[in-house]
């Protein structure tokens, strides 16, 4: 089961749940805990999985307007409904160095000699702030590459959803956009080459953790496309399995004398690495992971400094 946030014109954000191809619009019903994520995420506290997506079932008996997927898998714009991305009040952090090939190709772009092997293997993992919910945008919505960088690369993330037990409520796909000639020139310059306007890609929905074709996220297929002038320029895959670090792991640390009052999203790291690749103005960024569907993000140059 997969829940969703989009817009009515005219009546501002709402929950939906996708049922074969078809939103059912939650925040209809009345109940307390659809009016958005975050009251979700707080009246789920505790929930299993299994009690979690029963609940839905139960509100899902009521009779709510519904919409066609097409109606609202469409650019965002004014006067329309369309999707928004699945946070409200949710922050949205990161796990850096979780694949090999990641750690490979830092390696390759730093001048720091051996750093990023050296957290490949450390006890501690590498962990980062990617966003607040202003920066992140949702499904076909563009994302921006720094107007400063002149090496900028999507890089395709499995999400984990948490409440604010950090527990794992859903699993969503993230578009961790990167400037890599930034953070190869000195890693301290990480949190610019990461945090922007637009900086993040999320959605299309959160599927519900022990759905039936997502039980755990550990064994599933990513792939991303990257399309200029309509055509494939750049094509690759990788299975999460592959990840070095446990989920639990990477929780255990982001949790650590923390605190996330309305949950918490973890991007569990990337194992598609553009090599030699430059986004630019224009280019279509699609990542799919198997169960989770398909996000879309055009892209942009950021306009650089406001006069």
């Amino acid at each position: 089961m997969q829940i969703c946030r989009f817009v009515l014109p005219g009546q501002g954000p709402r929950l939906g749940a996708l049922v074969e191809g078809r939103v059912y619009d939650l925040t209809a019903s009345s109940e307390s805990a659809f009016q958005s994520m975050t009251d979700f995420l707080w009246r789920t506290v505790g929930y299993s999985p299994e009690k979690r997506v029963a609940f839905v079932a139960d509100v899902l008996q009521k009779t709510l307007p519904a919409f066609d997927w097409s109606q609202l898998d469409r650019e965002p714009a004014a006067g329309v409904a369309h999707l928004l991305p699945p946070v409200d009040l949710q922050e949205v952090w990161a796990a850096s160095v979780t694949y090999v090939i990641s750690r490979d190709a830092r390696e390759e772009e730093s001048d720091q000699s051996n750093i990023y092997n050296r957290v490949y293997d450390a006890p501690r993992p590498e962990l980062f702030f990617k966003a607040t919910p202003n920066r992140v945008v949702g499904h076909r919505d563009f994302v921006f590459v720094r107007s400063d960088s002149g090496w900028s690369v999507p890089e395709p993330e499995l999400a984990l959803f948490m409440d604010p037990e950090m527990d794992i409520v859903g699993f969503t796909i993230g578009n961790d956009v990167s400037s890599r000639d930034i953070e190869g020139e000195n890693p301290l310059y990480l949190p610019q080459a990461k945090v922007h306007r637009r900086c993040c890609g999320l959605g299309p929905y959160v599927t519900l953790r022990e759905s039936e074709n997502v039980p755990d996220g550990k064994n599933l297929d990513v792939r991303s496309v990257i399309y200029r002038g309509g055509k494939p320029v750049f094509e690759g895959d990788i299975n999460t399995s592959r990840i070095r670090r446990s989920f639990e792991e990477l929780i255990l640390y982001l949790g650590r004398d923390q605190e996330y009052p309305n949950g918490v999203v973890l991007l569990t790291g990337t194992g598609i690495v553009p090599d030699d690749f430059d986004l630019t103005e224009g280019d279509e960024v699609e990542i799919s992971i198997s169960g989770l569907g398909t996000l879309r993000n055009p892209v942009r140059r950021a306009p650089g400094d406001k006069a």
